[in-house]
Protein backbone atom coordinates (compact mmCIF):
# COMPACT_ATOMS: atom_id res chain seq x y z
CA UNK A 1 0.00 0.00 0.00
CA UNK A 2 1.21 3.47 -1.06
CA UNK A 3 2.25 5.68 1.95
CA UNK A 4 0.35 9.41 1.09
CA UNK A 5 1.27 12.81 2.60
CA UNK A 6 -2.13 12.24 4.47
CA UNK A 7 -0.36 9.20 6.27
CA UNK A 8 2.34 10.82 7.32
CA UNK A 9 0.23 14.04 8.45
CA UNK A 10 -1.40 11.91 10.66
CA UNK A 11 1.45 9.85 12.27
CA UNK A 12 3.16 13.33 13.22
CA UNK A 13 0.11 14.99 14.39
CA UNK A 14 -0.32 17.82 12.00
CA UNK A 15 -1.25 19.22 8.97
CA UNK A 16 -0.57 17.83 5.50
CA UNK A 17 0.41 21.37 4.46
CA UNK A 18 2.84 21.24 7.31
CA UNK A 19 4.52 17.76 6.16
CA UNK A 20 4.89 19.65 2.68
CA UNK A 21 6.89 22.58 4.25
CA UNK A 22 9.04 20.49 6.20
CA UNK A 23 10.04 17.95 2.92
CA UNK A 24 10.19 21.34 0.62
CA UNK A 25 11.78 23.31 2.78
CA UNK A 26 10.34 26.43 1.64
CA UNK A 27 8.82 27.52 4.71
CA UNK A 28 9.56 28.03 8.53
CA UNK A 29 8.85 24.80 10.52
CA UNK A 30 9.35 25.16 14.66
CA UNK A 31 12.19 22.39 15.13
CA UNK A 32 10.20 20.06 16.91
CA UNK A 33 7.70 20.11 14.50
CA UNK A 34 10.23 19.22 12.03
CA UNK A 35 11.54 16.47 14.17
CA UNK A 36 8.46 14.82 14.31
CA UNK A 37 7.27 14.97 10.86
CA UNK A 38 10.74 13.48 9.68
CA UNK A 39 10.51 10.67 12.46
CA UNK A 40 7.04 9.93 10.62
CA UNK A 41 8.81 9.77 7.20
CA UNK A 42 11.51 7.66 8.23
CA UNK A 43 8.49 5.33 9.93
CA UNK A 44 6.76 4.99 7.03
CA UNK A 45 8.87 5.20 4.60
CA UNK A 46 7.38 8.01 2.47
CA UNK A 47 8.90 9.08 -0.64
CA UNK A 48 7.83 12.07 -2.44
CA UNK A 49 5.80 11.52 -5.52
CA UNK A 50 4.29 13.38 -8.39
CA UNK A 51 4.75 16.20 -10.90
CA UNK A 52 3.97 18.94 -8.51
CA UNK A 53 7.08 18.43 -6.36
CA UNK A 54 9.89 19.89 -7.93
CA UNK A 55 11.88 18.11 -5.76
CA UNK A 56 11.14 14.68 -6.83
CA UNK A 57 11.39 16.40 -10.40
CA UNK A 58 15.15 17.04 -10.01
CA UNK A 59 16.51 13.73 -8.49
CA UNK A 60 16.29 11.11 -11.27
CA UNK A 61 19.91 13.29 -12.06
CA UNK A 62 20.81 11.97 -8.48
CA UNK A 63 23.76 9.26 -7.75
CA UNK A 64 25.14 8.61 -4.09
CA UNK A 65 28.23 6.81 -3.41
CA UNK A 66 28.95 6.07 0.25
CA UNK A 67 31.77 5.66 1.89
CA UNK A 68 33.10 4.75 5.11
CA UNK A 69 35.93 7.72 5.49
CA UNK A 70 36.72 10.02 2.54
CA UNK A 71 39.75 10.81 4.13
CA UNK A 72 40.82 7.21 3.31
CA UNK A 73 42.65 7.20 0.20
CA UNK A 74 41.09 3.41 -0.03
CA UNK A 75 37.56 5.16 -0.35
CA UNK A 76 39.00 8.29 -1.86
CA UNK A 77 40.42 5.77 -5.15
CA UNK A 78 36.88 4.01 -5.66
CA UNK A 79 34.91 6.83 -5.11
CA UNK A 80 36.74 8.90 -7.45
CA UNK A 81 36.68 6.05 -9.99
CA UNK A 82 32.95 5.85 -9.46
CA UNK A 83 32.25 9.32 -10.14
CA UNK A 84 34.36 9.65 -13.41
CA UNK A 85 32.45 7.06 -15.33
CA UNK A 86 29.12 8.48 -13.77
CA UNK A 87 29.53 11.58 -14.83
CA UNK A 88 30.03 9.89 -18.59
CA UNK A 89 26.82 8.74 -18.54
CA UNK A 90 24.82 9.26 -21.95
CA UNK A 91 21.41 8.83 -21.52
CA UNK A 92 18.05 10.80 -21.71
CA UNK A 93 17.04 12.97 -18.75
CA UNK A 94 16.34 16.45 -17.54
CA UNK A 95 19.73 17.52 -17.92
CA UNK A 96 20.85 15.62 -21.01
CA UNK A 97 21.82 12.89 -19.32
CA UNK A 98 24.07 13.62 -17.00
CA UNK A 99 24.46 13.05 -13.02
CA UNK A 100 25.07 14.38 -9.88
CA UNK A 101 27.20 12.03 -8.41
CA UNK A 102 27.04 12.66 -4.59
CA UNK A 103 29.76 10.88 -2.03
CA UNK A 104 28.40 10.69 1.71
CA UNK A 105 30.81 9.86 4.21
CA UNK A 106 29.05 7.65 6.87
CA UNK A 107 32.24 7.67 8.91
CA UNK A 108 31.40 3.91 10.02
CA UNK A 109 28.28 4.68 11.48
CA UNK A 110 25.43 2.45 10.33
CA UNK A 111 23.39 4.35 11.48
CA UNK A 112 24.44 7.14 9.33
CA UNK A 113 24.40 4.80 6.55
CA UNK A 114 20.96 3.94 6.76
CA UNK A 115 19.87 7.64 7.25
CA UNK A 116 21.76 8.33 3.99
CA UNK A 117 19.83 5.66 2.03
CA UNK A 118 16.84 6.95 3.53
CA UNK A 119 17.78 10.17 2.13
CA UNK A 120 18.33 9.29 -1.20
CA UNK A 121 15.48 6.75 -1.37
CA UNK A 122 13.77 9.99 -0.71
CA UNK A 123 14.98 12.30 -3.30
CA UNK A 124 14.70 9.06 -6.10
CA UNK A 125 18.08 8.96 -6.34
CA UNK A 126 18.61 7.14 -9.71
CA UNK A 127 21.22 4.74 -8.43
CA UNK A 128 23.31 4.55 -5.28
CA UNK A 129 26.73 2.59 -4.60
CA UNK A 130 27.88 1.25 -1.76
CA UNK A 131 31.70 1.08 -0.50
CA UNK A 132 34.05 -0.97 1.67
CA UNK A 133 32.97 -3.46 4.43
CA UNK A 134 29.61 -4.07 6.06
CA UNK A 135 29.26 -4.02 10.03
CA UNK A 136 28.34 -7.32 10.73
CA UNK A 137 25.29 -6.80 13.20
CA UNK A 138 22.16 -9.20 11.89
CA UNK A 139 19.89 -6.02 12.61
CA UNK A 140 21.43 -4.15 10.00
CA UNK A 141 22.15 -6.63 7.60
CA UNK A 142 18.38 -7.22 7.48
CA UNK A 143 17.75 -3.17 7.94
CA UNK A 144 19.83 -2.59 5.29
CA UNK A 145 18.86 -5.59 3.01
CA UNK A 146 15.30 -4.09 3.01
CA UNK A 147 15.99 -0.64 2.87
CA UNK A 148 18.01 -1.59 -0.44
CA UNK A 149 15.08 -3.19 -1.73
CA UNK A 150 12.66 -0.80 -1.32
CA UNK A 151 15.07 1.74 -2.85
CA UNK A 152 15.31 -1.20 -5.73
CA UNK A 153 11.21 -0.90 -6.39
CA UNK A 154 11.87 2.79 -6.61
CA UNK A 155 13.81 2.22 -9.39
CA UNK A 156 17.58 2.79 -8.42
CA UNK A 157 20.31 0.83 -9.09
CA UNK A 158 22.13 -0.70 -6.01
CA UNK A 159 25.30 -1.45 -6.33
CA UNK A 160 27.48 -3.11 -3.61
CA UNK A 161 31.75 -2.62 -4.13
CA UNK A 162 34.23 -4.28 -1.93
CA UNK A 163 31.86 -5.44 0.58
CA UNK A 164 29.72 -8.93 0.79
CA UNK A 165 26.75 -9.43 -0.76
CA UNK A 166 23.77 -8.84 1.24
CA UNK A 167 20.50 -10.88 1.50
CA UNK A 168 18.45 -8.60 -0.46
CA UNK A 169 17.99 -10.79 -3.63
CA UNK A 170 16.94 -8.99 -7.34
CA UNK A 171 17.53 -5.53 -5.86
CA UNK A 172 21.23 -5.54 -6.26
CA UNK A 173 22.45 -4.98 -9.58
CA UNK A 174 25.69 -6.48 -9.16
CA UNK A 175 28.30 -6.91 -5.70
CA UNK A 176 31.95 -6.53 -6.80
CA UNK A 177 33.95 -8.17 -3.96
CA UNK A 178 37.73 -8.34 -3.14
CA UNK A 179 38.97 -11.30 -2.25
CA UNK A 180 40.26 -10.21 1.52
CA UNK A 181 40.80 -13.47 2.85
CA UNK A 182 43.14 -15.03 -0.53
CA UNK A 183 45.09 -11.52 -0.23
CA UNK A 184 45.20 -12.28 3.74
CA UNK A 185 46.66 -16.03 3.16
CA UNK A 186 49.30 -14.82 0.57
CA UNK A 187 50.59 -12.23 2.17
CA UNK A 188 51.36 -14.06 5.71
CA UNK A 189 52.43 -16.98 3.28
CA UNK A 190 54.82 -14.62 2.01
CA UNK A 191 56.49 -13.81 5.66
CA UNK A 192 56.34 -17.92 6.40
CA UNK A 193 58.45 -18.30 3.13
CA UNK A 194 60.81 -15.87 4.34
CA UNK A 195 61.42 -17.03 7.60
CA UNK A 196 59.33 -15.80 9.38
CA UNK A 197 56.92 -17.65 12.40
CA UNK A 198 56.55 -14.95 15.20
CA UNK A 199 53.97 -12.38 13.10
CA UNK A 200 52.30 -10.09 14.74
CA UNK A 201 48.89 -8.65 13.28
CA UNK A 202 47.38 -5.61 13.44
CA UNK A 203 43.64 -5.62 12.64
CA UNK A 204 41.21 -3.54 12.13
CA UNK A 205 37.73 -2.99 13.69
CA UNK A 206 36.35 -6.00 14.77
CA UNK A 207 32.92 -5.61 13.36
CA UNK A 208 34.06 -4.92 10.26
CA UNK A 209 33.64 -7.92 7.15
CA UNK A 210 36.72 -6.55 5.71
CA UNK A 211 38.25 -7.42 8.86
CA UNK A 212 37.37 -10.21 9.42
CA UNK A 213 38.26 -11.70 6.23
CA UNK A 214 41.75 -10.70 5.85
CA UNK A 215 42.53 -11.99 9.49
CA UNK A 216 40.70 -15.71 8.29
CA UNK A 217 43.48 -15.37 5.36
CA UNK A 218 46.36 -14.71 7.95
CA UNK A 219 45.26 -17.08 10.41
CA UNK A 220 44.61 -19.79 7.92
CA UNK A 221 47.93 -19.13 6.49
CA UNK A 222 49.71 -19.28 10.35
CA UNK A 223 47.61 -22.44 10.98
CA UNK A 224 48.99 -24.27 7.93
CA UNK A 225 52.62 -23.70 8.41
CA UNK A 226 52.88 -26.44 10.49
CA UNK A 227 52.74 -27.19 14.32
CA UNK A 228 52.96 -24.31 16.72
CA UNK A 229 51.86 -22.03 13.45
CA UNK A 230 48.45 -20.38 14.79
CA UNK A 231 50.10 -20.98 18.50
CA UNK A 232 49.33 -17.77 20.29
CA UNK A 233 47.34 -15.33 17.36
CA UNK A 234 45.02 -13.95 19.94
CA UNK A 235 47.92 -12.63 21.69
CA UNK A 236 49.69 -11.58 18.50
CA UNK A 237 46.24 -9.87 17.51
CA UNK A 238 45.90 -6.09 18.30
CA UNK A 239 42.09 -4.50 16.65
CA UNK A 240 41.99 -0.74 16.07
CA UNK A 241 40.56 1.74 13.39
CA UNK A 242 42.05 1.67 9.82
CA UNK A 243 44.63 4.20 10.39
CA UNK A 244 47.97 5.74 10.86
CA UNK A 245 47.69 6.13 15.02
CA UNK A 246 46.29 2.74 15.69
CA UNK A 247 49.24 0.92 13.49
CA UNK A 248 51.83 2.69 15.75
CA UNK A 249 50.07 2.31 19.14
CA UNK A 250 49.48 -1.74 18.14
CA UNK A 251 53.30 -1.51 16.85
CA UNK A 252 54.19 -0.66 20.66
CA UNK A 253 51.60 -3.40 21.99
CA UNK A 254 52.54 -5.99 20.16
CA UNK A 255 56.17 -5.44 21.28
CA UNK A 256 55.19 -5.47 24.75
CA UNK A 257 53.42 -8.80 24.28
CA UNK A 258 56.47 -10.16 22.36
CA UNK A 259 59.41 -8.36 22.31
CA UNK A 260 60.91 -10.90 19.92
CA UNK A 261 58.93 -10.55 17.14
CA UNK A 262 60.05 -10.61 13.96
CA UNK A 263 57.08 -9.75 11.60
CA UNK A 264 54.07 -7.35 11.93
CA UNK A 265 51.46 -7.64 9.13
CA UNK A 266 48.98 -4.49 8.98
CA UNK A 267 45.38 -4.59 8.26
CA UNK A 268 46.26 -1.52 5.84
CA UNK A 269 48.63 0.29 4.41
CA UNK A 270 48.34 3.29 6.41
CA UNK A 271 48.23 0.88 9.74
CA UNK A 272 51.59 -0.29 8.36
CA UNK A 273 53.05 3.49 7.81
CA UNK A 274 52.02 3.52 11.70
CA UNK A 275 53.88 0.23 12.73
CA UNK A 276 57.02 1.65 10.81
CA UNK A 277 57.14 4.82 12.41
CA UNK A 278 56.46 3.01 15.67
CA UNK A 279 59.65 0.47 15.30
CA UNK A 280 61.33 3.20 14.07
CA UNK A 281 61.37 4.98 17.43
CA UNK A 282 61.94 2.02 19.64
CA UNK A 283 65.28 2.06 17.31
CA UNK A 284 64.18 -1.08 15.09
CA UNK A 285 65.29 -1.28 11.06
CA UNK A 286 62.83 -2.52 8.53
CA UNK A 287 63.30 -5.27 7.37
CA UNK A 288 66.93 -6.00 9.50
CA UNK A 289 65.37 -6.30 12.18
CA UNK A 290 61.26 -6.39 11.97
CA UNK A 291 59.67 -6.86 8.57
CA UNK A 292 56.47 -4.91 8.16
CA UNK A 293 53.57 -5.56 5.25
CA UNK A 294 50.39 -3.65 4.60
CA UNK A 295 47.19 -4.02 2.12
CA UNK A 296 45.55 -2.69 -0.56
CA UNK A 297 48.66 -1.26 -2.19
CA UNK A 298 47.59 2.80 -1.66
CA UNK A 299 49.42 5.19 -3.88
CA UNK A 300 52.09 5.81 -1.15
CA UNK A 301 53.53 2.51 -0.75
CA UNK A 302 55.74 1.93 -3.05
CA UNK A 303 57.39 6.10 -2.18
CA UNK A 304 57.46 4.72 1.53
CA UNK A 305 61.31 4.23 3.13
CA UNK A 306 61.62 1.10 2.46
CA UNK A 307 58.95 0.34 -0.01
CA UNK A 308 56.12 -1.20 1.59
CA UNK A 309 55.13 -4.77 0.38
CA UNK A 310 51.80 -5.05 0.22
CA UNK A 311 48.17 -6.92 -0.83
CA UNK A 312 47.37 -4.80 -4.49
CA UNK A 313 43.61 -4.33 -4.86
CA UNK A 314 42.53 -2.88 -7.93
CA UNK A 315 41.00 -0.36 -6.14
CA UNK A 316 40.48 2.02 -9.38
CA UNK A 317 39.20 -0.18 -11.55
CA UNK A 318 36.81 -2.00 -9.18
CA UNK A 319 35.35 1.84 -8.63
CA UNK A 320 35.08 2.03 -12.39
CA UNK A 321 33.09 -0.96 -13.01
CA UNK A 322 30.85 -0.10 -9.94
CA UNK A 323 30.23 3.60 -11.42
CA UNK A 324 29.12 1.82 -15.19
CA UNK A 325 27.26 -0.61 -13.85
CA UNK A 326 24.84 2.02 -11.72
CA UNK A 327 24.46 3.76 -14.87
CA UNK A 328 23.79 0.47 -16.88
CA UNK A 329 26.64 0.75 -18.96
CA UNK A 330 28.03 -2.16 -18.50
CA UNK A 331 26.10 -6.08 -18.11
CA UNK A 332 25.85 -7.01 -14.43
CA UNK A 333 28.51 -10.26 -13.94
CA UNK A 334 26.90 -13.91 -13.79
CA UNK A 335 24.68 -14.25 -11.14
CA UNK A 336 25.14 -10.51 -10.18
CA UNK A 337 28.78 -10.91 -8.17
CA UNK A 338 31.97 -10.91 -9.06
CA UNK A 339 35.30 -11.39 -7.01
CA UNK A 340 38.58 -8.96 -7.51
CA UNK A 341 41.59 -11.05 -7.05
CA UNK A 342 43.95 -9.65 -4.74
CA UNK A 343 47.58 -9.71 -6.03
CA UNK A 344 50.86 -9.73 -3.69
CA UNK A 345 53.64 -6.83 -3.80
CA UNK A 346 56.76 -8.34 -3.02
CA UNK A 347 58.72 -4.91 -1.85
CA UNK A 348 61.78 -4.07 0.15
CA UNK A 349 60.22 -3.64 3.70
CA UNK A 350 59.89 -7.99 3.93
CA UNK A 351 63.40 -9.86 4.39
CA UNK A 352 64.06 -13.21 6.03
CA UNK A 353 64.82 -12.76 9.77
CA UNK A 354 67.72 -11.85 11.37
CA UNK A 355 69.51 -14.78 12.69
CA UNK A 356 70.51 -14.47 16.34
Amino acid sequence: MTVTLADVAARARVSPATVSRVLNGNYPVAASTRERVLQAVDELDYVLNGPASSLAAATSDLVGILVNDIADPFFGIVAGAAQTEIGRYEGTGRARGEKLAVVCNTGGSPRRELNYLTLLQRQRAAAVVLTGGAVEDPDHIATMSAKLSKLAAAGTRVVLCGRPPLPAGDAIVATIAFDNRGGGRRLTEHLIALGHRRIGYIAGPAERTTTRHRLEGHRAAMAAAGPGGDAGQERLTVHGPYDRRSGYEATLELLRRDPGLTAIAAANDTVALGACAALRDQGLRIPADVSVAGFDDLPFSLDAVPSLTTVRLPLFEAGARAGRLAMGNEAPPPGGFATIPAELMSRESTAPPRVH
